[in-house]
This record gives C-alpha cells, sequence and structure tokens, in this order.
C-alpha cells in the first residue's frame, strides 16, 4: 500500500518571508509559520503549546507570499512533510524538516483589507475566498474527565 505525506497548518507567521530566485525563471519563499495549541490541564490552568514550522513554497505562488504576507500574517497551507540534510559551514552533517507547500490561504486579521486572497502552488492567479476568522481561534473539544487533548 502507498503511504500518505499530508500536512494541514493553521497559523502565523513568525518573520517575513525570505524569497529568492533559483535560476532565471524560478522562484522559493521561505518562512517560519507558528500552531498554537490550547487546552486545560487537570489543575483547570489554560496552557498554551506552541510549535514552529518551516514552511518552503516553489513557483509562481513566492510572488503572492513576497506581495501579501508579512511577520504575524495568518494562513492555512497544505502540503507534505520533507527532510534533508546538509552540510554547514564547519563540514557537520546537519539535517531539517521542511513543510513543502502546495496549496496556500491567507485568512488575515479583524480589519485586513487584503487578507482574503487565495492562491495554490500550482498557479499564480489569486481569487476571494471568504476570511476565516474564527480559524484562529479554533480549540478542539475533548470528552475526558481531565480535559486533556489526547
Amino acid at each position: 500500500m502507498a503511504g500518505i505525506n499530508k500536512v494541514i497548518l493553521v497559523g502565523n507567521l513568525g518573520k517575513d518571508p525570505e524569497v529568492r530566485a533559483v535560476g532565471t525563471d524560478r522562484k522559493v519563499a521561505s518562512f517560519s509559520l507558528a500552531t498554537t495549541e490550547s487546552y486545560k490541564n487537570k489543575s483547570g490552568e489554560r496552557v498554551d503549546q506552541t510549535e514552529w514550522h518551516n514552511i518552503v513554497f516553489w513557483g509562481p505562488i513566492a510572488d503572492v507570499i513576497e506581495r501579501y504576507l508579512r511577520k504575524g500574517s495568518q494562513i492555512y497551507v497544505e502540503g507534505k512533510i520533507r527532510t534533508r540534510s546538509y552540510d554547514d559551514k564547519d563540514g557537520v552533517k546537519k539535517y531539517i524538516t521542511e513543510i513543502i507547500g502546495d496549496t496556500m490561504t491567507m485568512l488575515g486579521t479583524k480589519g485586513s483589507s487584503d487578507s482574503s486572497a487565495s492562491s495554490s502552488g500550482s498557479s499564480s492567479s489569486s481569487s476571494a475566498a471568504p476570511a476565516m476568522e474564527s480559524a484562529g481561534s479554533f480549540e478542539p473539544q475533548t470528552s475526558g474527565a481531565d480535559d486533556l487533548p489526547f
């Protein structure tokens, strides 16, 4: 049976995207994305757990990312996990895990004027999509007595 490598994230950019040209006709955009889960522990205290993800988009969507995304922008990303290795300046082999993006939707925040554009990695066009302002405040429902999310 073939495997499935699919990631769906909703989060906020940790810094402005870095966009660079690769060759004469291709761009790559990379940025960090923070996702935060909130839950109540056994004591009833609210606990926030933040994970940081390295996101990479190739092709025409890099132009959209360069033009519209900034630190703090809220986005929806679909892609796949990739781990690659490289040698640092001292010749030590390092590993990095990245999300190679396929689709990105700008969710925006309240009062944002251009926050509802949507783009796909296979196309450079952008189209209007409904803003999903409630996506950032999603809290998983738990059914256990101790309110743990798993």
